[in-house]
């Protein structure tokens, strides 16, 4: 017994945690004598391998700084929002993000474009990949600073690593032309390796307007469009529709 609470406590130093617990409660159970030695060490790894990947999956998310903690499961998929279901399910399997494509959701104010952004890159977080969502306009502005004192190199190979980019809210004021410079670098930078997923009220149609400067606009737009499946949400603002079903109840 002795030799147990020694070989527990070692896991504990050596930061086994999944293996800890597990074998802790084989202890506590008195179900060791039930169990081979095989099955014993499958059980063991089993649960480290468990309780890695949960605190990676965990850390991602946090990492990714997501606007709402939403799920693919938690979506609305009312008929009069354009929503394929089938769509939707498709980009949660994140193939789209292995073959190195864009996703675009446009739609007007509430129609729910962050939650859908945020519970496909949640998907993203637990399937293993890199994801980091950011608000547009800060994001440019962060970059702008950081050009100013020298770490926007830094800054930019961050973002270039990501599996996936969420740029939100994208499109809600006309670009400047560094804002259209930072933002070309970006799109050079994950252009056929990464994704990028832009979520904004603008439709597509207007985006030329809104980036600026025909020849960068021309360059952005290539690069983004090409391959990017695209997603146009309608209907009624949901925040209003979920004001007035708690106002009548």
């Amino acid at each position: 017994m002795k030799m147990n609470e020694q070989t527990i406590e070692k896991m504990k130093k050596m930061k086994l945690y999944g293996m800890y617990h597990s074998f802790k409660h084989v202890l506590e159970s008195s179900a060791l004598n039930n169990l081979t030695t095989d099955e014993l060490l499958a059980q063991l790894i089993d649960s480290e391998w468990d309780d890695r990947n949960n605190r990676a999956v965990e850390r991602s998310l946090r990492n990714a700084r997501f606007r709402y903690k939403a799920s693919v499961e938690a979506i609305d998929f009312s008929s009069n929002r354009g929503l394929d279901q089938n769509q939707v399910h498709r980009l949660a399997e994140c193939l789209f993000i292995k073959q190195s494509q864009n996703v675009i959701i446009t739609g007007s104010t509430g129609t729910g474009k962050s939650f859908l952004a945020s519970a496909i890159g949640n998907q993203a977080c637990r399937l293993g990949y890199k994801v980091y969502y950011a608000n547009t306009l800060r994001l440019l502005a962060q970059l702008k600073m950081a050009k100013a004192d020298g770490s926007a190199f830094k800054e930019l190979a961050k973002i270039e690593r990501m599996d996936l980019l969420i740029l939100d809210d994208f499109g809600i004021q006309p670009f400047d032309a560094q804002a259209r410079m930072l933002l070309m670098e970006i799109i050079e930078d994950r252009h056929g390796r990464k994704s990028t997923l832009f979520a904004g009220q603008v439709p597509i149609n207007a985006w030329h307007d809104i980036i600026g400067d025909d020849t960068m606009a021309d360059a952005i737009l290539d690069r983004v469009i090409h391959d990017a499946q695209q997603i146009e949400l309608k209907g009624e603002s949901l925040r209003k529709r979920r004001k007035v079903t708690q106002e009548l109840n």
